[in-house]
């Protein structure tokens, strides 16, 4: 599956935590519906924060048909996902990670996106952000045939 964390997923975890190790799961598992039940339905999902390729205006993906377009531009297009989080603050609602997300692509290519990804969670532990903080000449720098 691809996921390596430094906290041990089978300790209790804050709730956005936790989300947040199921959101990557299901990406790993190419899980669309488990990964769209993780999000309230009011969440945004910004990945990148910003104008980017996949959201010109920069406004996010919002609200679960939103969420669903996104996965099937990005997610939905990548072959296999690992997942490597070498830090993690988790506070109030919310949690940081500090990682990479590798991404093999049809042809043969990887791609590395070191990021910070903050999610927020409701009462009920269910996502309403997903915030990908990452650059995109940094990560089409790393692209290389594998």
């Amino acid at each position: 599956m691809g996921i390596e964390v430094s906290w041990d997923p089978a300790v209790a975890q804050p709730p956005a935590r936790a989300a947040a190790f199921k959101s990557m799961t299901a990406v790993a598992a190419g899980d669309k519906d488990g990964w769209l039940a993780l999000f309230a339905p009011d969440a945004v999902v910004e990945d990148p924060v910003g104008p980017s390729m996949f959201d010109e205006a920069g406004k996010g993906h919002r609200g679960p048909d939103g969420i669903a377009a996104f996965w099937d531009l990005t997610i939905g297009n990548v072959e296999r996902f690992e997942f490597v989080i070498r830090d993690s603050h988790a506070a109030g609602a919310e949690v940081a990670n500090v990682g990479t997300i590798t991404t093999f692509l049809p042809g043969g290519y990887r791609v590395d996106t070191d990021g910070v990804f903050v999610y927020r969670v409701d009462e009920a532990g269910l996502i309403t952000s997903m915030r990908a903080f990452w650059e995109t000449e940094r990560a089409m720098a790393t692209v290389r045939q594998v």
